[in-house]
């Protein structure tokens, strides 16, 4: 036998291989049709090669999602009667046998489009704040006890804001969106300055801000997965999502509610670069707890009533010697020595 077959030979083998290929996948299937199967695969070494060849073509078919097989489905459907599994089976084998080079630089052109070409986690410890520029021209600032990972791929650019907040200064490129996965939201810009909060640890404060400075940005909801992860936003998210311009902020609760669109505050998206902390009729525990990421206060509340007492204010949040001078003049509150800690106790 030559070491090559001739193109006829080529042509009738790869039917054969073909005709075998329907018939294992047939419901039935036999010990004695797999034995005389094994005997003609083992009767001619080409077979063999052939036969290797097919198998891993069947794979990157295997692969293909089951909406594309679906439209082929619907495309053999148009004969004269709609095709059996194992009817369909056989053209869609041919399909992938004539394409198989463009579907291979297909499946390997979707594979290098998945890989980033950048991934890198950053951090801030408490009281810190960190400016980082991006290999895209994007620029971050990210607040204190922050957490954030970056990827950028080929086609897209992605953050994931873990806990925190930061400002995002997004250099603009139309061919790669650039989106912010924080919590139970996803934010899609192209190019823009925002900033996002997501502080999941801080009880009244767990859900997800979004205000812009410049541009637009489009806001939708994530579903959670069932592993309890946040998966990628639904059509019906999408559609419902909601497009803020300059000037305007948003918030959503702990699942992914969306709040009513508002202003942003006179003192802008993130007054925290200034180390400026404002609240309005903010519950004090909130405001303390706002107050600890970025340092230790040495104050407790104990008591629900206190806890509960409404602050508004603007604050240093690395003067924590003010701040306990200022809390007794703004609220009904008096300061009570409890060992290494001080208790802010009811003033009667």
């Amino acid at each position: 036998m030559n070491s090559t077959p001739s193109p006829e030979d080529a042509s009738r083998l790869r039917e054969e291989v073909l005709d075998w290929f329907v018939r294992r996948q047939r419901e039935g299937w036999s010990a004695r049709e797999e034995r005389e199967f094994q005997g003609w695969l083992v009767a001619d070494p080409h077979r063999a090669e052939a036969w290797r060849a097919w198998a891993s073509r069947w794979q990157a078919v295997d692969a293909i999602p089951a909406a594309t097989v679906a439209g082929w489905r619907e495309g053999f459907a148009g004969r004269a009667a709609a095709p059996t599994r194992r009817g369909f089976m056989k053209p869609a084998l041919a399909l992938a046998a004539t394409g198989m080079a463009v579907g291979a630089g297909y499946l390997g052109w979707r594979e290098l489009q998945a890989q980033p070409v950048f991934v890198q986690a950053f951090a801030t410890r408490r009281g810190q704040q960190l400016d980082l520029p991006l290999p895209d021209g994007t620029r971050l600032r990210l607040d204190t006890a922050t957490r954030i990972e970056v990827q950028l791929f080929r086609d897209r650019r992605e953050v994931r804001l873990l806990e925190g907040q930061a400002v995002f200064a997004v250099q603009s490129d139309a061919e790669q969106p650039f989106s912010v996965l924080a919590g139970p939201l996803e934010v899609r810009v192209v190019g823009t300055r925002f900033a996002v909060r997501h502080t999941p640890g801080i009880d009244g404060a767990d859900g997800t801000r979004v205000s812009v400075d410049e541009g637009r940005v489009r806001v939708a909801r994530r579903d959670r997965a069932q592993d309890g992860a946040w998966a990628e936003p639904s059509a019906a998210s999408l559609r419902e999502a909601v497009f803020l311009v300059a000037g305007q902020q948003l918030e959503s609760d702990a699942r992914g509610l969306l709040g009513p669109v508002a202003a942003v505050p006179g003192e802008g998206i993130a007054p925290w670069r200034e180390h400026r902390l404002s609240f309005v009729d903010t519950p004090l525990a909130r405001a303390l707890a706002e107050l600890e990421r970025y340092g230790s206060t040495g104050l407790v509340v104990n008591d629900p009533a206190v806890a509960a007492l409404r602050l508004t204010g603007t604050f240093d949040p690395r003067d924590a010697r003010t701040l306990r001078r200022a809390l007794p003049s703004a609220l009904p509150v008096r300061l009570k020595q409890a060992g290494a800690v001080t208790e802010l106790v009811a003033a009667h």
